[in-house]
């Protein structure tokens, strides 16, 4: 924290030491060697991996590297983090023990070495090193020694410290939080509910986490109606199959009990989770992506957890891994369909779309009442091209929907019209983007879309005009929406008012063929020729599909209008040639 409370992102922090003799004996035999790498070959290949934060590749970089310059604590420090990154914490545990030996400051290496007496439930020892002045990271410090406390049988102790907690600025949330989740571990549920209740009698707001503990607590007090009342809350701001299901057994009167979190180990996962999601966005990923793996290590079958670690990887574009971290949720849970898309979604971008489709394929099969599963797989099958397949699948979408749909449905509508305009039913695209627009009116992506397709197709040009100016209004900065402006002026012979927007479009999408296309045809139509033959030539470089290829190169040949007669159109151009 700084002066100001604002949250700082966290730094990893090592220093330059003496060399000494490192053994990584566990390490180094459990490692593959690489093909004849030189040190600093080595080196270089771990920093480059380091820096695509491919933590498989960086890892065994750095321990080679290290097989060669055993001294090196630079190394060390960044094979823990790839250690770490990867999610594979007992083999950077020799590592973080030397370099916690050699009196490091690293950070990293520290907190790895709390985290396995942690997991080793060696509380007393870990209340001693705080107790000594041990320092971790300000972020964690007071909430890992409030459940080494609680872990050490000191369970007054361990409240007072989660209360002085709440008097750090900006901490006071956390504080409170991880008090009450203290005081249920121990069955005071009244003590729990109280700590997550402020002076005015109001739930705290804490995290989705907190809800969860909150609404269980609840019902352990045999206030199932708060308990309900709380969770619909929650459920007003979006689906979410895990709360759903819990407000339908406690709305049952079915027993529910607390198990949301009993250990202190399990405490002290939440609190490196908790600390991963505050940080989010503000810290870098890999940083944030730390705590996640050590809160992982510590509750392996956590979901939460396992759904944080996926999505950090997947945005450090780390899609195997992610893949791996979603593979992890059980069957059995609620979040397990929202997992598997997930799963999809990596599998799409590491290059295996075929993969994603199977996943969601079965997933559909067992969850055929689930919209969001049949809109997922017809979104994968629209990627692909296979329109026929994805209107079905959204057929079978939008027959899971409430009736009447409501106005977020708009989009499975579009997407369905997409589909079925792509495999070429153009009536039933249509009323699919009629429909959207039904539910939708101002959206300005089913305006493009159906406006510039009835231009495409020479019907309702005014209609289509009129759309497509809405949308631009809407999102003045859209490339695309803009060149469909310029194209509908085009095709209602507008030469002259289609140039500006035109232009326009090619700044906002300077590399895209159709649009520098289009503005090539434009510029032919006002007599601004040579002009003209730039833009196709432009187009061209930009790797159009060959069919427009083609017609673009017969054009630089014999000009816009010949090819117009050719195609049986009649020629409107200002200036002929």
């Amino acid at each position: 924290m700084n002066d100001d409370g604002a949250r700082q992102p966290m730094i990893f922090l090592s220093r330059r030491i003496a060399a000494v003799p490192l053994a990584l004996s566990l390490v180094l035999g459990a490692m593959p060697a690489l093909a004849e790498p030189t040190p600093s070959g080595a080196y270089l290949a771990a920093r480059h991996a380091s820096m695509s934060n491919d933590y498989d590749a960086a890892r065994r970089y750095y321990v080679e590297a290290l097989a060669r310059d055993r001294d090196n604590t630079t190394l060390m420090e960044n094979a823990l983090v790839a250690f770490v990154g990867m999610g594979d914490v007992e083999r950077s545990l020799p590592i973080a023990r030397r370099l916690e030996g050699l009196d490091s400051s690293s950070q990293l290496a520290g907190l790895v070495m709390l985290t396995d007496r942690i997991a080793k439930g060696e509380f007393a020892e870990v209340v001693e090193a705080f107790d000594s002045g041990a320092e971790y990271s300000p972020l964690v410090d007071g909430l890992v020694h409030g459940w080494a406390l609680l872990g050490a049988g000191r369970m007054s102790e361990a409240t007072a410290r989660f209360e002085s907690v709440t008097e750090a600025r900006g901490m006071e949330a956390f504080g409170f939080y991880h008090k009450a989740l203290a005081l249920a571990a121990v069955g005071d549920f009244e003590g729990a509910d109280a700590a997550l209740t402020d002076e005015e009698g109001n739930t705290r707001r804490i995290s989705r986490s907190a809800l969860i503990a909150h609404a269980q607590i609840l019902a352990q007090l045999e206030r199932g109606a708060d308990a309900v009342a709380l969770l619909d809350q929650a459920l007003r701001l979006g689906t979410d199959p895990e709360i759903a299901a819990l407000r339908e057994r406690i709305a049952a009167g079915a027993p529910v009990a607390y198990d949301f979190l009993t250990t202190p180990q399990q405490g002290v996962a939440e609190v490196y989770f908790s600390l991963a999601s505050a940080v989010r966005g503000d810290a870098s990923g890999a940083h944030t992506l730390l705590y996640a793996r050590l809160a992982q290590h510590l509750r392996p079958d956590g979901v939460e957890i396992l759904l944080l670690v996926a999505e950090l990887l997947e945005s450090l574009g780390q899609h195997d891994l992610a893949v791996a971290a979603y593979r992890k949720v059980p069957q059995n849970h609620p979040a397990f369909y929202s997992a598997e898309i997930g799963r999809a979604d990596a599998l799409n971008r590491s290059g295996k779309p075929d993969a994603a489709i199977e996943v969601l394929s079965n997933l559909a099969k067992i969850n055929a009442d689930n919209p969001a599963v049949h809109i997922a797989l017809g979104d994968a099958l629209r990627r692909e091209e296979r329109f026929a397949e994805a209107a079905r699948v959204y057929d079978d979408a939008i027959a899971t929907l409430p009736e009447p749909p409501q106005a977020n449905h708009w989009f499975v509508y579009y997407s369905r019209g997409i589909s079925n305009e792509r495999a070429d039913d153009w009536d039933a695209a249509e009323a699919d983007f009629r429909k959207a627009l039904e539910l939708s009116p101002d959206q300005p992506l089913v305006l493009n879309y159906l406006g510039y397709s009835m231009v495409e197709k020479r019907e309702n040009l005014d209609e289509a005009q009129e759309m497509i100016e809405k949308a631009v209004a809407a999102r003045p900065e859209d490339g695309y929406i803009t060149d469909s402006l310029g194209w509908v002026r085009y095709r209602l012979g507008k030469f002259q008012e289609a140039v500006e927007p035109m232009e326009r479009a090619v700044e906002l999408e300077p590399v895209d063929p159709v649009v520098n296309d289009h503005l090539g045809d434009v510029y032919w139509m006002v007599g601004r020729k040579m002009e003209a033959r730039f833009q196709w030539k432009r187009a061209l470089s930009f790797d159009p599909e060959e069919k427009e290829a083609k017609r673009i190169r017969r054009k630089l040949e014999v000009g816009l209008d010949a090819v117009l007669k050719e195609e049986g159109e009649r020629s409107v151009s200002q200036n002929g040639d």
